[in-house]
């Protein structure tokens, strides 16, 4: 027996080190969160050398990785919990947004902290754009002072293009609805912004976004109404909202109305019955004739799929026309409406090219029809036309104007003599 010691079997292969920078750090804020919180301590109320600070730390901190944990904190003075009250860790600070003065002032100073910060470290806009949209889900457990600063805030960061309106979408959550918080945090918000910028601002950034239409929705189903979204607002010192929200509303009505005549237009329904179907919907939504008579015009061009060639087209329009003659006659009853009618056919000539030529042919036919009537046609012509293809179409008229003051002016000779 050999006094040789066995050796014991090994693994062959390659060994490879792992590099510290490779190894999947483990998920604590701990750390991070000592650090932001020592020293907003250390700089307090200072909001200038809070901005200093957190730019500082972004070099040292890891903010990519503990973006909620920072915003938390700035927020509201520690990390949240879910629905919204501080977590059980100890390490917090007084100086946050929530323990700030509800004034616009402060709010605009802390909008300049969050604006400093994420064009410093443009990485953070995303994460950022997630916390608010957090924020706003857990405001059933702000208190009401907290919800209003939050509300402030917002609104300015909105007003700065700091945030995209679409975090608008986390106060139409059905817990914050219901009771009345989303409304309520909304009148801030909006307030706010329109102070920064105006509403055409805001409702072009609401437009962007798609929710433009969507604002109804910040009340229960059973208050989802105009006249209540209107007195709610108007009450609050929000009067231009509440009449963006109205025109909205009608906006949309005219759109769903355009729709359904579109609809029984190409099922070939009686003209009779889409008449009396106009007439409810004009009184139900509180439409004007002259409105409505546009809604019919494009309703009713928008049924035939119109060939290309000019001479055909116009050979097609008037046998379109020609048809629906007395729906176009049941609402040209007003002299304004005549007049608008004629301006939407003066558009849409103009803006689709293979019409240009048809302008004359559809007004004449109109008048033979009695859908139009000489003193609109003569007051169009005269100063009532608008600047699409104005010279065009004034040229096409001229002949049958004449034709129409010769007509009048022998109506007249005529009634002279009889007299």
């Amino acid at each position: 027996m050999s006094n040789q010691k066995q050796q014991k079997p090994t693994l062959t292969g390659q060994r490879f080190k792992t590099r510290k920078r490779d190894e999947k750090e483990r998920f604590d804020p701990t750390q991070f969160q000592e650090s932001i919180v020592q020293g907003l301590n250390q700089t307090g109320s200072d909001l200038e050398a809070v901005a200093k600070f957190l730019d500082a730390s972004g070099a040292k901190l890891d903010y990519r990785r503990y973006a909620e944990t920072l915003f938390d904190i700035l927020v509201a003075g520690g990390m949240l919990a879910p629905g919204g009250s501080l977590s059980d860790d100890m390490t917090r600070t007084e100086f946050c947004l929530f323990t700030a003065q509800e004034d616009l002032e402060t709010m605009q100073a802390y909008a300049q902290v969050f604006n400093k910060l994420i064009r410093r470290y443009k990485y953070l806009e995303k994460g950022f754009e997630e916390e608010i949209k957090k924020l706003l889900l857990f405001l059933k457990g702000f208190t009401e002072s907290e919800r209003n600063k939050l509300a402030m805030l917002t609104g300015i960061l909105l007003a700065k293009g700091n945030v995209s309106a679409s975090i608008l979408n986390s106060l139409y959550n059905e817990n914050i609805v219901k009771e009345g918080v989303s409304a309520a945090f909304a009148v801030k918000l909006f307030k706010s912004w329109i102070n920064e910028k105006d509403i055409n601002s805001v409702a072009g950034s609401l437009r962007k976004v798609g929710m433009d239409n969507r604002l109804m929705e910040l009340f229960p189903a059973n208050k989802r109404s105009c006249e209540h979204f209107s007195k709610y607002f108007t009450d609050a010192g929000l009067k231009e909202l509440a009449d963006f929200a109205r025109n909205q509303e009608s906006i949309g009505a005219r759109k769903e109305l355009q729709k359904e005549l579109q609809e029984q237009i190409a099922r070939g329904d009686p003209q009779n019955e889409i008449i009396v179907f106009a007439r409810e919907e004009m009184k139900r939504t509180n439409l004007s004739e002259q409105a409505l008579i546009s809604i019919i015009w494009t309703s009713v061009m928008s049924c035939v799929e119109w060939n290309k060639k000019e001479e055909l087209v116009t050979e097609q329009a008037i046998k379109q026309l020609k048809q629906y003659s007395l729906l176009l006659k049941a609402f040209t009853s007003q002299g304004l409406s005549e007049i608008s009618l004629l301006l939407k056919i003066q558009e849409y000539c103009y803006d689709n090219i293979h019409f240009m030529k048809a302008f004359q042919k559809i007004v004449v036919l109109l008048y033979k029809a009695d859908v139009l009537s000489e003193e609109a046609i003569l007051k169009w012509y005269t100063d009532a036309h608008v600047a699409k293809g104005k010279s065009v179409f004034l040229e096409q008229m001229k002949k049958f104007v004449e034709w129409l003051k010769n007509a009048e002016e022998e109506s007249e000779s005529d009634g002279q003599e009889t007299d």
